[in-house]
């Protein structure tokens, strides 16, 4: 698997609690609400090259159904640079913890240490929550070929449950499995929900997978939908954009436009399909009105499952199998060819760079429209259509999925901005609709 080096921009979703409610009913149903702020930063790393979290295509090939509670809701606010990170509280009593919110991962992992050093750090400690525990080697996950983790689990020295992770960009996290709750409110909290507890990892932000393996966060939490809203990415000292995050119902929905998952049988084991991918049926591209000359075969999966295109949080751009990304690049070639940056190929996967004044080149490439089936269409506007990559250089924000060592398409947070995207899980579904996300509610 090629491994993506980070980028320097990072879309956090980070959770500052700002109203909390719930509400117990006589059937058992909850009704839950809570409020986050989400905050974007900026990060610096020596390697500047679009992020790509996700790590679907090392996830469990197990597709199952489970039952879910439409009960849940859960409200917060984000801000927007990269990658979509959460602050969610966990544990009893809760500890706040950074995770990056990627629907293209399975398994959630949190940082771990044993014992708070002072001043005490963002990693959880375990020693002070009283509904956190270990899984034994006994337990039914900790097989040798257990099929949901991308190296086999293990026992180690202690007798206890060990594993590996690894991410499509590098990103690694080893540790023990364990089980802790999310504890919303005093009235509000999961059952204990099995997660990494990573005492080794290349990252001080964990990773809430919310993808459809058994193992996600919205599978355990039996999540009947979860939604967000990413602001425009914006580049000046002093303003954060700040974006919104459900979990359960979206006043906002009856504006939705939906496509329905694609699903995929279980017994198909195709060497390029993630069956717990977000899949949907996409069409066609257009810019500037004009419908380009891509085949549908090159959004569709193959025997192979080459061409499955994927709604994945995790990943900054947008990527595209190489017949699709020649006729993007041919055309925007053609209108915009003069200004392109010769020889530059951005964090090795996008050569579509623009030095100059990113609204003239904007300008001469025009509006740019993925279309999906059913008519929903997503817009991507001239004025988004580039992305500040640093050094006064500017890239369509598609990159190549080979590039990638992948054969899939994947839709990126980077063409979710201003957009409301809503995961159906019950309905197996996804809705779009566009908004100003910076004032969403």
């Amino acid at each position: 698997m090629f491994l993506c080096n980070k980028t320097v921009l990072l879309l956090l979703l980070l959770l500052t609690v700002l109203s909390l409610s719930a509400q117990a009913s006589s059937n058992n149903n909850t009704t839950f609400s809570v409020s986050f702020a989400l905050i974007s930063r900026r990060f610096s790393h020596d390697d500047l090259s679009p992020s790509y979290y996700s790590s679907f295509v090392s996830q469990t090939k197990q597709n199952r159904k489970v039952a879910r509670a439409p009960s849940l809701r859960y409200r917060s606010k984000f801000k927007y640079s990269m990658a979509l990170v959460v602050s969610l509280p966990i544990g009893t009593p809760p500890q706040t913890q950074e995770m990056v919110l990627d629907t293209g991962s399975q398994l959630s992992w949190i940082k771990c240490h044993k014992k708070a050093p002072a001043p005490p750090t963002t990693s959880f400690d375990p020693s002070r929550s009283s509904s956190f525990s270990v899984l034994p080697c006994t337990h039914p996950l900790c097989k040798p070929r257990i099929v949901d983790f991308t190296l086999p689990t293990d026992c180690d020295q202690n007798r206890l449950c060990h594993y590996s992770y690894f991410y499509a960009d590098g990103t690694f996290a080893e540790g023990n499995l364990v089980k802790e709750k999310f504890t919303f409110s005093a009235a509000q909290s999961t059952l204990p929900l099995i997660l990494g507890c990573a005492k080794d990892t290349s990252e001080d932000k964990g990773i809430l997978g919310m993808n459809l393996g058994r193992l996600s966060f919205a599978s355990q939490a039996k999540i009947s939908k979860f939604s967000y809203c990413v602001p425009n990415r914006v580049s000046r000292v002093g303003y954060t954009p700040t974006g919104s995050f459900y979990l359960g119902e979206n006043p906002n929905s009856a504006g939705f436009r939906y496509v329905s998952f694609l699903t995929f049988p279980q017994s198909q084991r195709s060497p390029n399909l993630d069956p717990l991918a977000y899949s949907v049926p996409m069409q066609g591209v257009r810019i500037q009105g004009k419908r380009l000359d891509i085949p549908a075969t090159a959004f569709h999966p193959d025997a192979s499952g080459s061409g499955q295109t994927i709604v994945d949080s995790g990943s900054e751009f947008t990527y595209l199998v190489d017949v699709a990304y020649n006729k993007i690049k041919e055309e925007i070639v053609r209108l915009a060819g003069p200004r392109m940056r010769k020889g530059y190929v951005y964090g090795g996967v996008a050569d579509m760079c623009f030095d100059g004044n990113a609204i003239e080149v904007g300008r001469l490439i025009g509006d740019m429209v993925f279309e999906f089936e059913r008519g929903v269409e997503i817009l991507i506007e001239k004025e988004r259509v580039l992305a500040d990559v640093g050094g006064g250089v500017h890239c369509v924000g598609i990159g190549r999925s080979e590039m990638l060592g992948l054969a899939s398409n994947i839709f990126g947070n980077f063409h979710q901005q201003n957009l409301w995207v809503e995961f159906d899980l019950a309905s197996r579904r996804v809705g779009f609709a566009k908004a100003e996300c910076s004032r969403s509610v």
